[in-house]
């Protein structure tokens, strides 16, 4: 199996990467495209917000260049204030803002509040099948119980009908250890295509210039783990937050290095005017 790892960020848009990461000078207009000379994707957080404008929308395709994939969260209207209920016309409206991605368009994370818990099994049973098929998802879970061996053999099955990537994470939420248990059994529960990875960390930190918190022990494990999921699938995107160490570009080049994959030195940045 030919297999694809992107690794990126959640968000770009930080004014603490200013001098670490984007070259001193750069404005906030031009950080999205010097992020997407050193990584070829990112999480979007603010459509967890909001439907994006049309408009903002077509700037993010028209300034992805070839091959730089954009990964949205799923409105809070439908995870956390309808929590999957009654959300067929507003998952409608964005599924329909998002594909004016194109090519652009990774995935689509559904991003489940810590209180969402298998009680609401039904809840999920009926919304999973309003998924269009042609746009990829994936779904975090936050409380662990998803996650045990009697609910996930109920859930994990029915993720697998709907052609929905179960996120793994490493996260307050969900412990690694969780999580690379379940990829040591991804033979007994056949997963899509595709995998999602997502690392969280403590909101404690909120200087994001600068790695706090030092893991290269969770993330050679991570490597290992890697190298199993590479196995089940085709393509893998991961994406770090500012949390997990305290300056996600440094964790993503991290990563990537123990991937053995090809990094872009954030040195050699050159700004350049911005059109947008």
């Amino acid at each position: 199996m030919q297999n694809e790892v992107h690794i990126g960020a959640q968000g770009w848009n930080y004014d603490d990467w200013l001098g670490p990461f984007y070259p001193t000078g750069s404005r906030p207009a031009e950080y999205l495209d010097l992020y997407a000379k050193v990584f070829d994707t990112v999480e979007i957080d603010s459509t967890w917000y909001a439907i994006p404008a049309a408009a903002v929308v077509e700037g993010w395709r028209k300034r992805a260049p070839n091959g730089f994939t954009y990964s949205l969260k799923l409105p809070q209207e439908i995870t956390h204030r309808h929590r999957l209920r009654d959300s067929a016309e507003i998952l409608e409206r964005f599924c329909t803002r998002a594909r004016e991605l194109g090519a652009t368009l990774a995935l689509i994370l559904i991003q489940m509040p810590p209180d969402f818990s298998p009680l609401a099994f039904d809840a999920l049973a009926q919304f999973l099948p309003l998924l269009p098929r042609d746009l990829r998802f994936a779904i975090e879970f936050r409380d662990r119980h998803w996650l045990n061996k009697t609910n996930g053999e109920r859930a994990l099955p029915l993720l697998r009908d709907n052609g929905v990537a179960l996120a793994l994470v490493d996260s307050p939420w969900i412990p690694r250890e969780l999580t690379f248990k379940l990829i040591e059994r991804l033979e007994r529960w056949a997963i899509p295509e595709f995998a999602y990875v997502r690392w969280v960390g403590p909101r404690e930190l909120t200087d994001f210039s600068r790695v706090q918190l030092a893991r290269e022990r969770e993330l050679l494990a991570w490597a290992a783990a890697f190298a199993q999921l590479q196995a089940y699938t085709g393509q893998i995107f991961g994406y770090f937050n500012n949390h997990y160490q305290g300056h996600s570009p440094a964790s993503c080049q991290q990563f990537k290095r123990l991937l053995g994959l090809p990094v872009v030195d954030p040195a050699e940045l050159i700004v350049q005017p911005s059109l947008f």
